[in-house]
Parts: C-alpha cells; sequence; structure tokens
C-alpha cells in the first residue's frame, strides 16, 4: 500500500529526531548546519522529519560538525535495547530525557539551570521543581 511510503522509517525519524535534538542544543540553525554541509535547509528538515534518509558518509559529516560521534544519533533507537554491546543506549527508561530535551521547554530550562553556578542555588531549584511536581 501507497500509506507504508508516506510514512517514514522509525530509524530514520529517530536518527533525524536526534539531529535535531543535537543541532537545537547548539543552538544552531538548519540554514546554518545545511551551509556547513552545502546543502539546503530544506534537505535538513526532510532528514529531521524522516523523510530522507541520512547516508552514512552525510552522517559522518553532521555528527563531525554537532561534535557527537555517529552513534549518538542511533541512542535510544527502536529495536536497539538488545543490540550486541548495547552501543550508546540507555534504554526505554531514558527516553523521557530525550523527550524532555526536545522539547522547547526543556531546552529553554536546560540552557538556563547549566549557567547557575550556585551549588545551593541549583538544589533549591531542583527541591522546588520537586514540591511543584507534587502539587498535581
Amino acid at each position: 500500500m501507497s500509506d507504508n511510503k508516506k510514512k517514514p522509517n522509525p530509524i530514520d525519524a529517530h536518527v533525524g529526531s536526534r539531529i535535531r535534538l543535537r543541532r537545537n542544543m547548539l543552538e544552531m540553525s538548519q540554514e546554518k548546519l545545511g551551509e556547513m554541509l552545502g546543502i539546503t535547509f530544506q534537505q535538513i528538515q526532510k532528514y529531521e522529519k524522516g523523510t530522507n534518509r541520512v547516508g552514512a558518509s552525510r552522517l559522518q559529516a553532521i555528527a563531525s560538525i554537532l561534535s557527537v560521534p555517529p552513534a549518538f544519533f542511533f541512542e535510544g533507537a527502536p529495536g536497539m535495547d538488545n543490540a550486541p554491546g548495547g552501543g550508546l543506549a540507555e534504554g526505554a527508561s531514558a527516553n523521557y530525557v530525550v523527550d524532555f530535551l526536545s522539547s522547547t521547554e526543556g531546552l529553554r530550562l536546560n540552557r538556563a539551570f547549566v549557567k547557575i553556578t550556585d551549588p545551593a542555588v541549583r538544589k533549591k531549584i531542583v527541591e522546588l521543581t520537586e514540591s511543584l511536581a507534587d502539587e498535581k
């Protein structure tokens, strides 16, 4: 059926989401990444959505630009939980971290939090956040 052709492969979609995650963590635009790779930002969008598959040499170049090993893009990928050696995957239980850092709020909170240098202030923020989470 033609529906399968329109649906991105789960691995391609995961790799794309990890490219987006890392690019956003570095506050790099799709335009800038595309420029550094010699491709358009539209191509970056297609990679990030998983609609276009990233070739091995291109993935290596993206990894180099984003300062991560290529294995970073496969961490937590579907079906990788039982991979020999386990790679860098932390399993399904750590997916909430990826989900958090993929959200706008999560990225903003993380960027602001790491700028706080006083350990006592950091501890108070964690305690405040935990108390607010318990107020459901």
